[in-house]
């Protein structure tokens, strides 16, 4: 302190140099500070811009994830509704063909009744030149001597006595046909009797369980290449819908079904599915069912010991054991037929060999390729003659429906025994659902009748009874109902077996005593 100045003096210096570091240092810290909290919000603000990306990223996987799963549900239920359309294509297209074959057979009908009306006609027209020949012989009897008179009076004397001898020769034949009738019930009696089969009710089955559910995806492919590989390999659908655990094959071919079932189990068996997989388990099950097929057809031949077949003969009989009629095995069918034409050829004199031939092969004409036109029993024995068969056993195989006319009696053997196996107790079996159809259908066609009450099937659809007004319909009337309702039947629906038809009129009076 320099000597003189007031001690104010140096205060105040000294206050204002303090107040004025004071300040400076109050603002150095306020700048780093402020610097300070400058940075930690420019963190916190690119910290939020880096957790809002994250976010957004997030989000948007999630809604493109979401876009995937929804665009293959739409994709695969795009696939299940095609294979349906295609499916309920194929059975439409299944049903205009049975619309053309009854329409074939009431042309068949139409035409076979028109041969017999011009018959009738031709018949008509000799009656009436016959009569008009005798008046004419009749007017010159007064020109005739004694012997033309007796000539004449005998051929007047036939003709009043040929309705008689008419009758005469209906009751003979009447009374051999009832002969020869009581004889081939005891053969065939006999011949059923030798013959134990088991009842037939086996289905073919197109349906493959899966291991889990995961499983139907890994089938599926990525955008469905795998099933579309394996339809394309098999030539078969697969439909995979809801059903949990389970794939069903559809196709109209029974052995491609069973070699798509083949291949498909084996690839859930390995795992690994991809369209080269695919390929190779379709080769390896295709080997195996035409192994399985030539080992079916030999086995059929072994046991009905025929000799002499052609190898293609067999595999055809071998691929008749995957289809079926009525859920009948039609190998079973065929073989069973077999066995019982040679039963009863034994039983009648005829040759058991030809005809356990001809029993054998009657339906081979359903195992091949629907390319072939016609009927199977048309096609069977085209190809029978083809491969050298015998001219009787070409035509006992095409006449067994009656689309041939019969030249031996191997023919109508044929006929009969394919009738007795198809027809026998639980040989033949139908689906629940198609079953009570046939029923409804059955009850409804005879409520359409004019005066029918009541109606009702039974016997499993083997009968209808029929119970009609008694104020409307007379007793003549009831038995005419009968006839037409046969007639109905059997032009307007489709039955395995027979179906008889009885008609009840009965008509009830009620009084009260008091």
């Amino acid at each position: 302190m320099a000597t003189g100045e007031p001690l104010w003096w140096t205060f105040s210096v000294a206050a204002l140099v303090g107040t004025s570091l004071g300040m400076l240092l109050a603002l150095i810290l306020t700048r780093q500070s402020r610097r300070a909290a400058e940075q930690q919000a420019r963190a916190h603000h690119e910290l939020a811009q880096r957790e809002a990306a994250l976010l957004a990223q997030e989000v948007r996987t999630k809604a493109e994830e979401e876009i995937r799963v929804r665009q293959a549900e739409v994709n695969r239920e795009y696939d299940r509704r095609e294979i349906e359309m295609e499916v309920k294509l194929r059975e439409i297209r299944a049903h205009e063909e049975s619309l053309a074959l009854l329409d074939n057979q009431l042309e068949q009908r139409g035409e076979r009744l028109a041969r017999e009306s011009t018959a009738i006609k031709q018949a008509r027209d000799a009656l009436r030149d016959l009569s008009k020949s005798l008046r004419q012989r009749l007017e010159g009897a007064a020109q005739t001597d004694a012997e033309g008179i007796k000539k004449q009076l005998r051929e007047e004397v036939q003709l009043e006595c040929q309705e008689e001898l008419r009758t005469l020769r209906h009751g003979l034949l009447e009374k051999s046909e009832q002969e020869v009738q009581a004889e081939a019930k005891r053969v065939l009696l006999l011949t059923m009797q030798r013959l134990a089969s088991k009842p037939n009710a086996d289905i073919s089955s197109t349906i493959v369980q899966l291991p889990s559910e995961e499983m139907k995806g890994r089938i599926i492919g990525r955008e469905g290449r795998n099933i579309k590989s394996f339809e394309a390999s098999t030539g078969t659908t697969l439909l995979i819908d809801e059903s949990p655990l389970m794939v069903l094959i559809s196709s109209f071919d029974p052995v491609r079904r069973e070699i798509a079932k083949l291949a498909l189990e084996g690839l859930i068996k390995d795992g690994r599915i991809h369209p080269a997989s695919i390929e190779e388990a379709v080769t390896r099950a295709r080997q195996e069912v035409d192994s399985h097929v030539t080992q079916l057809g030999e086995d059929a031949v072994q046991q009905l010991k025929i000799s002499r077949l052609h190898p293609e003969l067999i595999r055809l009989l071998g691929k008749l054991h995957f289809r079926f009629s009525y859920t009948q095995n039609v190998l079973d069918h065929s073989v069973e037929v077999a066995q019982l034409c040679s039963m009863i050829a034994s039983e009648v004199g005829l040759d058991p060999n030809v005809a356990k031939r001809a029993g054998l092969l009657h339906d081979i004409g359903k195992a091949i390729d629907g390319e072939f036109e016609g009927s199977h029993a048309i096609i069977g024995a085209d190809f029978l003659q083809r491969y050298g068969e015998t001219p009787i056993v070409v035509n006992a195989v095409a006449a067994h429906h009656e689309e041939v006319k019969p030249e031996t009696i191997y023919a109508g053997l044929v006929m009969l025994a394919d009738t007795v196996s198809s027809v026998r107790p639980g040989a033949r079996a139908e689906a629940m659902t198609s079953y009570i159809e046939r029923l409804g259908r059955l009850e409804k066609l005879a409520l359409s009748m004019e005066g029918v009450q009541q109606a009702f099937a039974i016997s499993a659809g083997r009968e209808v009874r029929v119970v009609v007004q008694p104020s409307l319909v007379t007793d003549e009337q009831a038995k005419e109902l009968a006839k037409r309702l046969r007639l109905r039947i059997e032009e307007e629906l489709q039955y395995p077996s027979t179906i008889k038809v009885t008609v009840i009129r009965e008509q009830r009076f009620t009084e009260t005593a008091t």
